[in-house]
């Protein structure tokens, strides 16, 4: 006897360092090691078809341009406001950073989970530090006559 196990899972990227993903898996078992390949194809396709007619549904997206609220939070669907796990100061250069640099938001989203298993507004205050440190590195302003930015504190 084989078991096949195949998984598909999708993350899409929205605005407001939004996102929201959806994973399905299946378990199968085959007689034939010839029948793997048929199998596996049929899977996937009905793995993915799965998936994909269940994540269009994009849901709640962040009011504004930013999508963020004034204080240091993000206000969901429910009228509640998200709060930042960084501090404010840490929330205002990590948009200041964005935006003046025109930075995609979803890549900063993207690069802070690559980097911490988690989204901006989940970034403790020692992650979002990295995480500054790495977009100063990368795009810190270097125009003539410009300082570049600095972290709160002086550095």
């Amino acid at each position: 006897m084989i078991t096949l196990e195949a998984n598909y899972s999708k993350k899409i990227g929205l605005p407001g360092y939004s996102s929201h993903q959806f994973g399905l898996s299946l378990k199968t078992e085959l007689t034939d090691a010839a029948q793997v390949k048929a199998e596996s194809a049929r899977l996937y396709q009905l793995l993915q078809t799965g998936v994909d007619d269940s994540i269009k549904e994009i849901g709640f997206l962040p009011p504004g341009k930013n999508g963020h609220s004034n204080g240091n939070g993000h206000a969901n669907g429910n009228g509640h406001v998200e709060p930042w796990a960084c501090s404010g100061k840490q929330r205002e250069l990590i948009l200041k950073i964005t935006e003046e640099h025109q930075l995609d938001k979803t890549m900063v989203d993207e690069l802070a989970q690559e980097r911490f298993g988690h989204g901006v507004r989940q970034l403790n205050k020692l992650e979002a530090s990295g995480l500054i440190d790495e977009l100063l590195e990368k795009y810190g302003d270097k125009r003539p006559g410009r300082r570049p930015f600095q972290k709160a504190g002086g550095r």
